[in-house]
């Protein structure tokens, strides 16, 4: 794996803000600029893997075979062609639910996912990975091998009081186990300028002392072409580029490509 690869978690601990959407199309949109991007679902719900168009069964290897250990299961093998160039898939499964009973007894259980996906030999612009909304020994997995994290956040106040502890969360996992760890940014999501609440949150955000430094330009609008497209198994841009979930993903993806994480 190049050095140059940019390794980014998808991540917030808490549900409902856009965490798994933005991992499929952000991906997508990085994709189309013709960069090599390989998205890792390590939530066990399997929401992004659903989201490129596959449903979980036994038939692939997934994040759960490779977290099991078996040193005969090779990275490259978990790794699948998606149906868009240069996007690239691997699945999760119901079963990595159960992996944080079986890893928690292991010997540096919080490196498994960091030293499997250190065994890459293909090329890639782009890691990301979707991850479980809740802090869990999935999470700390993440984490343990990212150098970035993406952070969605839903303009909503339960969404913005949450941030707080992700960030004491991600200050842990850099001063005891991932020094490298950096946020590269905060994305607002569902944001509708039709009512007052969002654009409160949306404020607070630009005038908040440590996220004002890295929230990015792009706003995720409120958009139900992005549901649509998750529910037919496509990235929004393939399944309709006029709409503005489109247009806001690939305005995301252009601001990360132009950014470097920040701390």
């Amino acid at each position: 794996m190049d050095n140059n690869t940019r390794i980014i978690a998808v991540a917030n601990e808490k549900g409902g803000v856009g965490k798994t959407v933005t991992a499929i199309n952000l991906g997508a949109a990085l994709s189309e600029r013709g960069k090599r991007v390989l998205l890792v679902d390590m939530d066990p719900q399997f929401n992004a893997t659903r989201g490129l168009g596959l449903d979980s069964d036994n038939t692939y290897l997934t994040t759960y075979d490779l977290l099991k250990g078996d040193q005969k299961v090779k990275v490259e093998d978990a790794i699948l062609a998606t149906q868009w160039d240069n996007l690239y898939l691997i699945p999760s499964h119901v079963d990595l639910a159960g992996a944080e009973i079986e890893l928690i007894s292991k010997i540096g259980r919080e490196n498994k996912l960091k030293r499997k996906l250190g065994e890459l030999t293909q090329t890639f612009d782009y890691i990301l990975l979707d991850t479980p909304p809740s802090l869990s020994l999935l999470t700390v997995n993440v984490f343990a091998y990212a150098k970035e994290v993406v952070i969605p956040c839903q303009t909503h106040p339960y969404a913005f009081a949450a941030l707080d502890e992700l960030f004491d969360t991600i200050d842990t996992i850099k001063a005891e186990i991932n020094p490298s760890i950096e946020v590269a940014g905060i994305v607002a999501t569902f944001f509708d300028q039709r009512t007052r609440v969002s654009q409160l949150i949306l404020d607070k955000l630009k005038a908040h002392r440590r996220y004002q430094k890295i929230l990015f330009d792009t706003v995720i609008r409120i958009n139900t072409t992005i549901a649509e497209s998750a529910e037919n198994g496509r990235p929004v841009i393939y399944y309709r580029r006029s709409s503005y979930g489109a247009y806001d993903y690939q305005r995301l993806a252009d601001e990360l490509a132009n950014r470097l994480p920040q701390s």
